[in-house]
This record gives C-alpha cells, sequence and structure tokens, in this order.
C-alpha cells in the first residue's frame, strides 16, 4: 500500500503504543522507516509492546509516562530527541473509557477520563509543538478520537466530551501552527476489533458486539491495521496539504444513525 521508506528516518512518538491500536500504529510506521517510541504508563503494555516491535525488527523506545502528568510528558520528548536526535511525528492514541450514565458518573471517573484524553493530547501535543517551532523544521501530529465525536454516545459522555475537545484542538492547532510547518489532523475510528482495551469496557457481551455490528451498514468491523494505514497516510509527506482533517473509518456507521434506518 505505501511506499516502504516512506517515512524513513522520521522519529515517531505513539502514546498508548504498547497495545491495541496504539502498537499497530507503531508497527506500521516502524515497517514505514520511522523509529518509534512507544509510551505507556503500564509497564507491563511497555515490555509487550517493545518485544512484539523486536520481533518485527523495530528496536522502539520504551518511555513509561503518564500523560496527565505534563513534567513526565515534558521529560518524553527530551528523552526521544535525546535517544534519537528528532522528533518528527506525535500519535495521540492514550485514552481511557466505560460504560457509565452520567447521572452515576463520579467526579474522579470524570476527570480520569479527561485527564487523561483531552488534557494528556493536549500536554503531549504542546510538548512536541513547542520542541518542532524551536527545531524549525515542521513535524506532524495525528490524534486518535472516535465516531461518536460527531454524534455523542450515550454511557460514555465522559469520553465523548473528551474526544470531542481534542476535535476542536486538533482543528484549532492546524490552524495556529501552521506558519511553523506543523500538520495536525485526527481518526476518528468506529467499532474495531483485537482492540482489547475497549473490548473490555464497551463490548464485553454477545448481545452488545451484536447490537453495534447491527449499527455498522457492511455488518464488518474495522481493523486495528486499518487505522494504523490511516495515520500513515496523514503522516506521509505526500498529504502535506491536508491539516486540520477528522478521518472516520467506522464503514459508514455513524452516518446510519438517522430516524427512518430502513435502508441499511
Amino acid at each position: 500500500m505505501f511506499e516502504h521508506n516512506l517515512l524513513q528516518d522520521q522519529v515517531a512518538v505513539i502514546t498508548g503504543g504498547g497495545t491495541g491500536i496504539g502498537l499497530a500504529i507503531a508497527r506500521r510506521l516502524g515497517q514505514l522507516g520511522a523509529r518509534i517510541a512507544i509510551a505507556s504508563r503500564n509497564a507491563e503494555h511497555l515490555e509487550h509492546g517493545a518485544n512484539v516491535l523486536r520481533e518485527t525488527g523495530i528496536d522502539a523506545l520504551a518511555v513509561q509516562l503518564d500523560v496527565r502528568n505534563p513534567e513526565q510528558v515534558d521529560e518524553m520528548v527530551l528523552r526521544t530527541v535525546k535517544h534519537f536526535g528528532s522528533l518528527d511525528l506525535l500519535v495521540n492514541n492514550a485514552a481511557g473509557n466505560f460504560i457509565c450514565r452520567a447521572e452515576d458518573l463520579s467526579p474522579n471517573g470524570w476527570n480520569a477520563v479527561i485527564g487523561i484524553v483531552l488534557n494528556g493530547s493536549f500536554y503531549c501535543s504542546r510538548a512536541v509543538g513547542q520542541y518542532m517551532i524551536a527545531r524549525k523544521r515542521g513535524g506532524a501530529i495525528v490524534s486518535i478520537l472516535a465516531n461518536y465525536v460527531w454524534t455523542g454516545s450515550p454511557g460514555t459522555i465522559h469520553s465523548a466530551a473528551a474526544k470531542a475537545g481534542v476535535m476542536s484542538m486538533t482543528q484549532t492547532l492546524a490552524v495556529e501552527w501552521a506558519s511553523h510547518g506543523i500538520r495536525v489532523n485526527a481518526v476518528a475510528p468506529g467499532p474495531i476489533e483485537g482492540s482489547a482495551g475497549a473490548a473490555k469496557q464497551l463490548w464485553n457481551s454477545p448481545e452488545a458486539i451484536a447490537r453495534i455490528t447491527a449499527m455498522i451498514p457492511g455488518r464488518t468491523w474495522g481493523t486495528p491495521d486499518q487505522i494504523a494505514d490511516a495515520v500513515a497516510f496523514l503522516s506521509a509527506p505526500q498529504t502535506s496539504f491536508i491539516s486540520g482533517e477528522i478521518l472516520t473509518i467506522d464503514g459508514a456507521a455513524w452516518l446510519n444513525r438517522g430516524t427512518f434506518g430502513f435502508m441499511a
């Protein structure tokens, strides 16, 4: 699909890069020639991700990091630049989510998801953006959202609000940082197979899987590799005129929510 050396000598940081979609992104960018740093607050996820990448010939830098801590984020940027000599691409993938009605959601539950998704994406974007601006060579930032940024989603008010905030941040930074050669985009996946964290929290029963599948017009789920390909596309030099875009990858699922759903 892509030239083997599409991202040759680019340095990419993927938060939440030890498992699931984040690991698929790290693997794909590494296969395209990028040098990879994966970040996670979970040491076991980091070890797993580094081992998987090593098996495919990618020697990744693993950084234990809580994206809610701006000091740790700043240190992650310093470590990455010291290790590789550069930092060209940030993928904001770290996330948290669980099903809960709004009236039952505790302040701690709200703050946990807002802290990881919205605050963490800002802290990482800010730190990497400051480096890119000072370096004067541009770069790219891609954030992973969800298809319900367009609609909201009952039971996930914390995640929907946080990811909608990251969408707005994406569009704002695309304008603010364009003069520095920094492109800022996002990918909004729908239901994705093999995403262990989401599966445990969001579709942990046959009934939930059947209900979600029925919402997808083609009745098939996406894959982590498809999301990884979209991130690679938005990261490539050939797409240098794309910025402020939200690429939804959900098999038209969010469009299949009209009043008269009989056509699907």
